[in-house]
């Protein structure tokens, strides 16, 4: 039961990992005007991948100081998440 949780939470960390990474790429994109969010398909992906993340930044953003345009919240959260995927494999080793 233990290894099953422990399973699921490192896909969670995992999906949550390439969700951060496609929504800095698309941010970059639109910002050079490669893809626009007039394009219905653009602007609904982006607000999903919005509402996802904001939740997540939200605390962080409160927490760091302000930067200007220059956003580092995704850079921690990705920090965060390879510091969890690599103590939790040791955390359920040393439980069993």
């Amino acid at each position: 039961m233990v290894l099953a949780l422990f399973q699921i939470i490192m896909i969670l960390l995992n999906v949550l990992w390439w969700i951060i990474i496609v929504q800095a790429i698309m941010s970059w994109l639109i910002a050079f005007n490669v893809i626009n969010t007039q394009n219905e398909v653009v602007r609904s992906i982006w607000i999903a991948l919005d509402r996802l993340t904001q939740p997540i930044y939200r605390p962080i953003r409160k927490v760091m100081p302000d930067l200007g345009a220059l956003d580092l919240s995704p850079m921690v959260v990705l920090l965060i998440i390879i510091i969890l995927q690599t103590i939790l494999p040791g955390l359920y080793s040393s439980m069993m």
